[in-house]
């Protein structure tokens, strides 16, 4: 049996790739020290893909490039050498990533959604995911989340700002969303999920809206959840939370006590901008073992994070996605996909970094490290793999372990140290000696 090895470094801003194969032994010395294990009879959470949001900055700024390029950068993430992107996510009318606050609906007299229109989307962001479909070999799944409902639904009077929905416009908001779902899928678009809010728990200068556990169970299940079987969406896995890991147990818990929500909800979407705190995923896993967990958003800001150390942001996505993965997670969304020169445009100046950022003067584009990071995981652990078990010997590894459709294996070994790391793949009695180079990241095939 065969091993191949993919290894990023990234020593002094330099980055080299190597690819080396290896051949398994068999152990019949019994190896004991040194020893990443996998376990193939161990088996955990299905994985349903990887991807990024089609944000209307990330559409917007690739409408700025050349044809040439605009394509180039959408075969790095959908084409046949690219990250191999199939499960994304998109935003049901603004976000912080648009070119200002818009909504689908601002008569608030309109309560049949006669003037219901996706004349925003069809400008940047529509094109693009067109665009990503035409490219991809995969089925292109996407989840739909709102930020803000129209500023005449809520209580502030506007989209930004946090504010809530009104009691009165809940009916009213549900079907909005119905209708949202029900237009991206007259377009050909594969809409597998809704998130029933952005971040319930902030209050931000850009488009938000406020819940609590028990608002947001109410609006699910004596709202959303019955709007969306009514017009025949029954098939729309509904994911709540939508926001960070250091509260998602509690939220979980106390969303799903209310009414039916615990047999209508199907996910538990979550952010990283709070830190790990994987241990609470495992929870979230362990008490509700059939319910999916996304992780829908994550990215680099540049009101916290330095952009041009590349290294530490790079091994950032790595480091939580290896915690997520191990601790449950289905699947891995992360933020825009393509952002420009500034970090934007975000009509709020809420500036972030993304893998792949477009110089719209010169009309090129760089590919960061994260996005060779990320595409350690998402071009070899494919739809439908599943987590199988593992141990290793030292804190100084980061692993997961995932067997494909294929019954091919794909290992992640992360190592954030500045010091070599030896260690010894081994599976039931065959053995595989390989290391982990200092500031590296390696996927093993076998």
């Amino acid at each position: 049996m065969k091993l191949k090895a993919i290894s990023t470094t990234y020593i002094k801003e330099n980055t080299q790739t190597i690819v080396k194969e290896y051949d398994f032994i068999k152990d019949e010395k019994e190896i004991e020290m040194e020893l990443i294990n996998v376990y193939p009879e161990v088996e955990y959470q299905k994985f349903s893909g990887f991807g990024g949001a089609f944000t209307e900055a990330s559409a917007y700024t690739l409408s700025r490039m050349s044809d040439a390029v605009y394509s180039q950068v959408i075969d790095e993430y959908f084409g046949e050498d690219g990250l191999n992107y199939s499960y994304c996510r998109t935003h049901i009318d603004s976000c912080d990533f648009s070119l200002g606050n818009y909504s689908a609906v601002d008569d608030a007299h309109d309560i049949e959604l006669k003037t219901f229109s996706l004349e925003r989307d069809e400008k940047y962001i529509i094109p693009m995911i067109k665009k990503a479909q035409q490219t991809s070999k995969n089925k292109l799944n996407l989840v739909l989340s709102p930020w803000s409902p129209p500023a005449f639904m809520k209580t502030n009077g506007q989209k930004n700002e946090g504010g809530k929905l009104k009691p009165e416009y809940r009916n009213m908001w549900a079907r909005y969303i119905s209708k949202y779902i029900q237009e991206y899928r007259k377009k050909g678009f594969d809409i597998v999920a809704v998130s029933v809010q952005n971040e319930p728990k902030a209050v931000q200068k850009w488009d938000s809206c406020i819940y609590t556990a028990a608002e947001e169970g109410e609006f699910v299940s004596e709202y959303l959840a019955p709007q969306l079987k009514a017009d025949g969406l029954g098939d729309i896995d509904i994911i709540i939370w939508d926001h960070n890991k250091e509260r998602v147990y509690e939220r979980t818990r106390d969303t799903l006590s209310v009414g039916n929500c615990k047999d209508v909800v199907s996910g538990i979407g979550f952010h990283w901008y709070s830190g790990d705190h994987f241990e609470a995923l495992e929870i979230v896993r362990k008490m509700y073992p059939d319910k999916q967990l996304i992780f829908t958003e994550g990215c680099v800001e540049y009101s916290r994070f330095n952009a041009t150390n590349q290294l530490k942001n790079a091994q950032m996505y790595a480091h939580d996605i290896i915690g997520n993965l191990n601790a449950g997670t289905n699947a891995f969304i992360d933020w825009n996909m393509v952002l420009d020169e500034k970090g934007g445009p975000n009509h709020v100046g809420n500036f972030c970094d993304a893998p792949i950022m477009c110089d719209t003067q010169k009309d090129e584009y760089e590919k960061k490290l994260s996005y060779t990071y990320i595409g350690h995981f998402s071009k070899y652990i494919l739809p439908g793999a599943v987590r199988v078990g593992h141990s290793k010997y030292t804190d100084k590894l980061e692993v997961t372990v995932f067997r494909n459709p294929n019954g091919s294996f794909s290992t992640v070994v992360l190592n954030r140290t500045n010091e070599a790391v030896a260690y010894t793949l081994r599976i039931k009695d065959m053995v595989c000696s390989a290391q982990a180079e200092p500031a590296s990241i390696t996927t093993l095939q076998f």
